[in-house]
């Protein structure tokens, strides 16, 4: 224990301590709500340094735990070699250049395996509800009003602007009625929505199978020759 107490307050694992009590009273903030493990993703390019695709935060820890971790074991080895004067101080910046190099090189492999795993999904966007179908939640849908909901590809639903081209007329779309998104404008920031009939509706279509020759109905037969 006496071991383990001195080469964790000398130099150059007590630098990545420090680093260590800041990381891990971080996440205690994180826990209790008062902070946020994406708080610095907007102020890092971490895509230019190859850690992209992680929030910021857990690379840091990731990097500062092997660290510190790394340059434990080697200032316990330091203590152990008997090295003294200019060659301690030496080997000590040795430990401290190494240990940020497995850190660095560890922190890397991880954020790569991670990335392989949980590849990126690209952000939702109102381009992704066009021709889907909505349900009206206004009393009706006119050229200048209308508010819809629609679900998007991954189940979650949002309530857009909906406008309805022509002439207005309450008995078209009312609400719970069924409409299709067909266009966007962008200048209003507001889509174009038309009367939908599920009955109408063909469905995807179906394979078309080839028949074998021979087999179809039009198919000509050849006469069997007598003996």
């Amino acid at each position: 224990m006496q071991e383990f107490l001195s080469a964790a307050t000398a130099f150059p694992a007590v630098l990545f301590g420090a680093a260590l009590g800041v990381v891990v009273f971080f996440w205690l903030l994180v826990l209790a709500g008062a902070a946020d493990h994406h708080s610095f993703d907007g102020d890092l390019d971490t895509g230019m340094a190859g850690i992209g695709g992680v929030p910021v935060t857990v690379s840091v820890s990731v990097m500062v735990v092997v660290g510190w971790f790394t340059s434990l074991t080697g200032t316990v080895l330091l203590h152990r070699s008997g090295a003294t004067g200019i060659t301690r101080a030496w080997l000590a910046c040795a430990v401290f250049s190494g240990s940020l190099l497995i850190a660095w090189s560890v922190m890397r492999v991880l954020v790569r395996l991670v990335r392989r795993r949980f590849p990126d999904e690209p952000p939702p966007s109102r381009q992704d509800f066009l021709g889907r179908v909505c349900t009206i939640r206004t009393g009706s849908v006119s050229a200048d009003f209308g508010q819809a909901e629609v679900a998007a590809a991954d189940g979650s639903t949002a309530i857009v602007q909906v406008r309805l081209l022509g002439p207005a007329d309450d008995a078209v779309l009312t609400s719970g009625s069924a409409g299709l998104l067909y266009a966007y404008d962008d200048e209003g920031e507001f889509f174009w929505v038309s009367p939908y009939d599920k009955a109408l509706d063909p469905g995807p279509p179906k394979p078309r199978t080839n028949p074998r020759p021979g087999n179809g109905p039009d198919a000509r037969r050849t006469p069997r020759r007598s003996g």
